[in-house]
């Protein structure tokens, strides 16, 4: 064997060998003990030069001294933990608390570079016990019949008495209350199909019984009440005699809660005829969804002791407290409008309201921990009902776009066949199953224990969007049967509610840039949360140590990343460890991969910028993106496997984890090009990207079967609605449109003889319509065909027709007429008389404002 094959040989076994220890993560000890015999076997039997020898003895004794605990303590850690302290930035006790909220679960795994996927696939698929899908069959059934959406949003801003009875009858609003209290005690699964239900048929019914249901004072009563307050309310907001609703947002704080305004005091004061110690508060409240109709007012503010009548400090902090909204000094009632959309939202207001020490939620104790409830809250809730309502909607938009795509035709031919609008429907049904595939999955793990926060940022950011996509891609597809508003449209109101969802629970723009990385980077990281607390122990012995173990367990995981990320690029990941040998094992391969880069990437950003990552907001949104797509693409192949891996989805599963993982590399790329410090971006690239970018997003293949799934009958396409209310009856579009496809395929052989018939001159129509009786009289077609053809035709005419109006139906005012701009009244010209007319209008209008006031005053 030649000295160079030799020398070679010996170099792939320091190289390969030490690259395989970083791999594997085998610890510290372990891997110096390899390495020692490894040089060893070098010294004494390799042929390379004496300095080579002392070169790699000497690397090995410094690969010794971490080994040296105490020493390593005294002499290396302890200074960089002085450093380290110099470099920590800044933190609020409302970011402190956020930091500290729910729980770390599978968004772990996927930072730790080296996910356990064991973990994810051992939990149980979710589903509905026997009395949650007799609830669905039912209740929630029954509720969407009795929906009708432009009767609410147009014609009264506002559901019909009956729905509010029958809502109330049927404890809608107490899902989430225990037996004990009177509620349903539905799982968190149960909870988000009937909000996805009801948002396929209205977005107002699903936020009227979404809120109660969500962040509210039954959830906050349940979790930190005393037994007293939730005796008092529960039974109550079980029955629906108590309307709930909770108002954090001010006009000057709106996701910076820290900027309240709105305050308690603690004072002496009236109550019930006594002098009691009490508090006296005073806010400004909007957006608040219920707090026109609610009865109790979950209130959050700051609160204040100058007396010190319960403790020795001046301020406490935010507080939550529970309000009756009939107290003198509390006023509720008006509404806004948001976006038409009717469900009821508004202001409320407090002047000097003065209410017990025991109004405060959980008692005087817990003064000062409002924000703490609330954070907590959040992890659960908003993984539940944004994103619920975001697949309800995507859910309805598949159903009716692909049906509508293929009954409506153009250049003979449905619209559907052409590439472009394949395009849309392919996005939709995509995106939708993404939406469907994180609300299961984490409603899942939420009923096995989990409070996953980061997990629920990522569904309440990416699901909204999502809707939103698909909104607007529904849109494209219907074109001006979506833009014209009327009872014929399905599309028009839930297209304008989307935005509504992005605004709320922490506005989308502050989700991505803010809280999902710069949260999950804290909590979810295996290391960084640890060295944070060490690093604040008031214990310095305790501290040190603690840092010690946390830091050069980070320093391992750090090298470890660089290893995996470096080898799955280039090998494509195709050595990688994964749970399932099926057609979907490749996406867990590219996961692992792009969860080691993620990792590597991360840890660069935090060492190099440390405490300014934080206002590198654009930086960390991508760190962000890449966090998210790893998240939902595990969600999806986990719903794929949860949905008894059914061959005809895989369509679906492969366009939404390739699309995800290609914006995931896209992510990382972008976050490479923008990094601050170029030697590190390019340093990091050669690991990240030794091959180049080399996924690709899906093909138009791939995208053909997804448009062949959500246009045909069939189980793939009602398995992507299936929550959807989908029943045939007169007054439900999806129902209508699904009885239109189905005859469509069915007459599609008749079509076909038609158009063969035109082409050969026997029919000189080329509208279907005319089409029909030329081809009976031509005995084309039979006589019963014939007539079947005609109630298809019917059918599909009446989906595709859309609304008009009289001038005096859209009028605001129907009494006032207004006169063409071309004539004349009353001998004055028409521009006269068209001032004069709005300078009447405006007075009526303000008259009868007026007297609403009063009225509304009156009865306040």
């Amino acid at each position: 064997m030649s000295g160079f094959t030799v020398g070679f040989l010996w170099f792939l076994l320091f190289v390969g060998g030490g690259i395989f220890l970083a791999y594997q993560r085998i610890d510290l000890r372990t891997s110096t003990v390899a390495t020692g015999i490894a040089v060893a076997a070098y010294v004494f039997f390799g042929d390379g030069h004496w300095l080579w020898n002392i070169a790699l003895i000497a690397a090995f004794g410094v690969m010794v001294i971490p080994n040296l605990i105490e020493f390593r303590r005294e002499k290396l850690t302890k200074p960089l933990l002085a450093i380290y302290r110099s470099m920590l930035p800044s933190m609020s006790d409302t970011e402190r608390e956020a930091l500290e909220a729910g729980s770390v679960w599978w968004d772990g795994e996927l930072f730790s570079g080296m996910p356990e996927w064991d973990r994810l696939m051992s939990y149980p698929a979710p589903k509905l016990s026997e009395e949650e899908q007799a609830f669905i069959d039912g209740p929630c059934e029954e509720l969407c019949q009795m929906l009708d959406d432009w009767n609410i949003c147009h014609e009264r801003a506002d559901m019909p008495k009956e729905v509010w009875d029958y809502i109330i009858e049927k404890q809608f609003f107490a899902m989430i209350i225990p037996k004990q209290y009177g509620g349903l005690e539905f799982s968190a699964y149960a909870n988000a199909a009937v909000i996805t239900k009801l948002a396929s048929r209205s977005p107002t019914a699903s936020s009227t019984v979404g809120v109660p249901n969500s962040l509210g004072p039954a959830e906050l009563l349940l979790h930190y009440g005393t037994e007293e307050q939730k005796q008092h309310y529960l039974p109550g907001l079980a029955a629906g005699t108590e309307i709930p609703c909770f108002a954090l947002t001010s006009p000057q704080a709106g996701s910076d809660a820290a900027a309240l305004i709105d305050s308690g005091v603690i004072c002496k004061g009236k109550w019930k005829g006594k002098t009691i110690t009490g508090l006296r508060l005073n806010w400004d409240k909007r957006y608040i969804t219920l707090a026109p109709v609610a009865t109790v007012l979950g209130l959050a503010f700051k609160l204040y002791d100058p007396d010190h009548l319960i403790g020795d400090r001046d301020e406490y902090g935010i507080t939550a407290a529970l309000i009756p909204t009939d107290i003198e000094g509390v006023e509720v009632g008006r509404r806004h409008f948001p976006l038409t959309i009717a469900f009821q939202n508004g202001p409320t207001t407090g002047k000097d309201v003065f209410v017990p020490l025991d109004f405060i939620i959980g008692g005087p104790e817990m003064a000062g921990k409002g924000w703490k409830m609330l954070v907590e809250l959040l992890s659960v809730g908003r993984a539940i009902t944004l994103p619920s309502t975001s697949s309800g909607g995507g859910q309805a938009a598949s159903y009716a776009t692909g049906a509508y795509a293929t009954i409506r035709k153009q250049f003979n031919t449905s619209i559907a066949n052409f590439e472009g609008v394949g395009e849309a429907l392919t996005r939709i049904a995509g995106h939708t199953y993404i939406m469907n595939a994180a609300v299961a999955v984490t409603a899942g793990a939420i009923d096995q224990g989990e409070k996953p926060a980061v997990p629920s940022a990522i569904l309440k950011y990416h699901c909204t969007e999502l809707a939103r996509k698909v909104a607007n891609d529904a849109m494209d597809v219907h074109g001006g049967k979506g833009v014209m508003m009327g009872p014929n449209n399905y599309l028009g109101r839930a297209y304008m509610a989307t935005p509504i969802a992005i605004t709320v629970e922490g506005a989308n723009i502050l989700t991505r840039s803010l809280i999902i990385f710069g949260q999950g980077a804290i909590r979810c990281h295996p290391f960084v949360l640890r060295e944070l607390q060490a690093a604040g122990d008031s214990d310095p012995d305790r501290g040190l140590i603690e840092f010690d173990d946390a830091l050069f367990g980070h320093v391992g995981y750090a090298i470890s990343n660089m290893a995996r990320s470096f080898f799955l690029a280039l090998t494509h990941a195709k050595f990688s460890r994964v749970p399932l040998n099926t057609p979907t094992r490749r996406y867990y391969q590219n996961i692992n991969r792009y969860s080691a880069a993620f990792a590597l990437a991360s840890d660069f950003a935090m060492l190099t910028l440390g405490g300014a990552l934080k206002k590198r907001e654009l930086l960390s949104a991508r760190l962000g993106d890449i966090l998210s797509s790893m998240y939902l693409a595990s969600t999806v192949l986990k719903h794929f496997e949860d949905q008894g891996r059914r061959a005809t989805d895989l369509p679906l599963v492969e366009w939404s984890v390739r699309t995800l993982m290609y914006q995931a590399q896209e992510a990382l790329h972008a976050f490479l090009r923008n990094f601050p410090n170029r030697w590190i971006a390019m340093l990091l690239r050669v690991f990240i990207f030794p091959r180049g970018r080399t996924y690709s997003a899906p093909s138009d293949e791939i995208s053909r079967k997804v448009v062949g799934l959500v246009t045909t009958p069939g189980e793939s396409r009602e398995r992507l609605s299936q929550l959807a209310y989908t029943t045939l009856e007169p007054g439900n579009p999806l129902g209508l449109l699904q009885e239109a496809l189905e005859l469509t395929k069915e007459h599609e052989p008749i079509e076909r003889r038609l158009r063969q018939a035109r082409k050969e001159g026997l029919l000189s129509s080329d509208y279907l319509g005319d089409q029909i009786p030329e081809a009976e009289k031509a005995q084309v077609i039979s006589k019963a065909e014939a007539r079947n053809m005609r109630a298809y035709h019917e059918k599909v005419l009446a989906l595709l027709d859309v609304d008009d109006f009289a001038t005096e139906e859209l009028a605001r005012n129907p009494t006032e007429k207004t006169l063409p701009a071309n004539k004349e009244a009353s001998g004055k010209p028409a521009r006269e008389k068209t001032v004069a007319r709005k300078s009447s209008t405006k007075k009526k209008t303000n008259k009868k404002v007026a007297k609403k006031t009063a009225k509304k005053s009156k009865k306040t």
